[in-house]
């Protein structure tokens, strides 16, 4: 029998179907492989399969042996290098590396550099390990083959034992039984809500404008495809599915007679919602959550405050003693704007027509049924945290206010509405290498038992609603990891995968015994 019966194929078979041409005998059924310079083997029973190395998201606080997280076919897939087990050099792949995918528990994806062949062994051709153990680490391996498929040894790997070595912390957690992984999460200062107001902000032609933030379903990245409606006004953009539902789209810069460009990386679309109806708005980027006191919002100058189409506009809210003006769109006056009701109508005439999605008859599933994520992104990978959770998102100011004797972990401190808030490289809190400042950096503030403290992270993607059946626990690797990153979001369809972190746990009881002192 050759590897490339072992090979993933459209319609996978389980291993077992494949064997049922072998004769039953006392022999056990090997598949060899090569790590290194070694000749290694793994009893056939765990085997699922084996595959070529997929693409993987990288998970911070891992054991370094992890490459990252698969998709396999649904299912999220950890990828653990053989090669830096054993400590051996890292190599690129190439076309004969390969996966072999080992279920015991639970599965895990074992990357070695080449598969050799599955072997019948009788018992007796199978020897203990006393004669190798005082030269070389006995540990992992159960037992020696020799002279089987055209080696003279080959040392079978015990990934029991493998396992529990790399994850010895995750095996101590499961022999504890482990209680929810997600912690409640932390209560928010009732006094300091109710006399502030909490505004999504975005930008459209150099102006910065803002939305309170239950007006805002989600922010998504502008879609690949979006329906032009035939013989719409110039301000209506067009037609998006979003979830199984027909969206409309219109656009900022022509609802206020500005001047039109071209959508860009940063361009992004506003859900706004109104009772049970909502709305695309097409803005040019989204700057930040603001917590706002309300001593700090005017009613739109009577001069200025017009009735009817540009009622838009509400309020003005002034920043930085007033150096810098928000000025606050109202939901329930973008509703009443002719421009949306247009764009809304269109959508119902293509219900009306039966242009209705296909999936769109499950699209009142109720709002339980998902969770809102500010996903935000750390070099290449995808985190999210529940919108709940953020009390606000800022720009990194140009220098960081060092604090002497401040803890290590603190990049400094920031005036944050006479208030100092400490700053952490968030970066530095998952153990990624550090990168240098940049425009798209935010701070995202979290209150974490009663403390205000900021991360700072890559940049702020989006706000996504995720269904519930699409989160699921993370694959255990290691303690930390397994408080703070314990949820994950696959979303396969759009071949993506975004880690959930619980802030609650992104400090600990003794980096908030430091950070206490820093404000006291």
């Amino acid at each position: 029998m050759t590897t490339d019966n072992l090979e993933e194929r459209e319609t996978p078979q389980p291993m077992e179907e494949e064997l049922l041409d072998e004769q039953e005998s006392d022999s056990r059924q090997f598949v060899t492989f090569i790590a290194g310079n070694e000749v290694f083997a793994v009893d056939m029973a765990p085997v699922q399969e084996i595959i070529r190395v997929p693409e993987v998201v990288r998970v911070p606080l891992a054991p370094p042996t992890l490459e990252g997280l698969a998709n396999l076919r649904g299912k999220v897939l950890p990828i653990i290098s053989l090669r830096r087990v054993f400590g051996f050099d890292d190599i690129e792949y190439n076309d004969a590396t390969r996966a072999i995918v080992i279920d015991i528990g639970q599965p895990l994806g074992f990357v070695v550099d080449r598969v050799a062949s599955v072997v019948g062994v009788e018992p007796g051709k199978i020897e203990g390990v006393e004669s190798i153990r005082g030269t070389v680490n006995t540990d992992l391996i159960s037992g020696l083959i020799k002279d089987v498929g055209g080696h003279a040894m080959i040392m079978v790997l015990d990934f029991a034992k493998l396992i529990a070595q790399e994850f010895a912390e995750i095996a101590a957690i499961d022999k504890k039984g482990g209680a929810d992984r997600r912690s409640a999460v932390a209560e928010q200062d009732d006094d300091d809500i109710g006399d502030e107001l909490q505004l999504v902000s975005f930008e459209v032609a150099g102006q910065e404008y803002a939305m309170a933030i239950e007006d805002v379903q989600e922010i998504v990245q502008i879609p690949e495809e979006i329906i032009h409606v035939p013989h719409s006004e110039s301000h209506v953009v067009g037609i998006m599915t979003l979830r199984n539902r027909l969206l409309p789209l219109v656009n900022l810069r022509r609802m206020f007679n500005l001047p039109s460009r071209e959508n860009d990386d940063h361009s992004r679309i506003v859900v706004v919602a109104l009772g049970s109806a909502s709305v695309g708005v097409v803005m040019d980027s989204v700057n930040e959550v603001l917590r706002v006191a309300k001593t700090d919002v005017d009613p739109m100058p009577g001069l200025l405050a017009r009735d009817g189409e540009l009622a838009d506009i509400t309020d003005i809210c002034r920043l930085n003693n007033g150096k810098r003006l928000v000025s606050i769109i109202s939901a329930n006056n973008l509703f009443r704007h002719s421009d949306v009701k247009e764009a809304m109508a269109t959508v119902e005439t293509m219900h009306d027509d039966g242009a209705r999605n296909s999936a769109g008859d499950q699209d009142d599933v109720s709002s339980d049924d998902d969770e809102q994520m500010v996903v935000f992104r750390l070099d290449k990978e995808e985190f999210g945290v529940p919108i709940d959770t953020v009390q606000e998102i800022v720009r990194v100011p140009e220098e960081l206010t060092h604090v002497p004797k401040a803890p290590p972990f603190v990049e400094g401190v920031i005036n944050l509405r006479g208030s100092v808030l400490p700053v952490i490289d968030l970066r530095r809190r998952l153990g990624m290498p550090p990168v240098e400042r940049s425009d798209r950096q935010r701070v995202m503030v979290f209150l974490i038992s009663g403390m205000r403290t900021g991360f700072i992270v890559d940049s702020v993607a989006e706000v996504l609603k995720i269904h519930r059946s699409a989160i699921e626990p993370a694959p255990r690797l290691s303690s930390e990891q397994s408080k703070l990153l314990a949820r994950m979001a696959n979303l396969e369809k759009q071949q993506r995968m975004v880690q959930l972190i619980e802030p609650a746990h992104l400090l600990d009881d003794g980096d908030r015994i430091k950070l206490a002192q820093l404000n006291g």
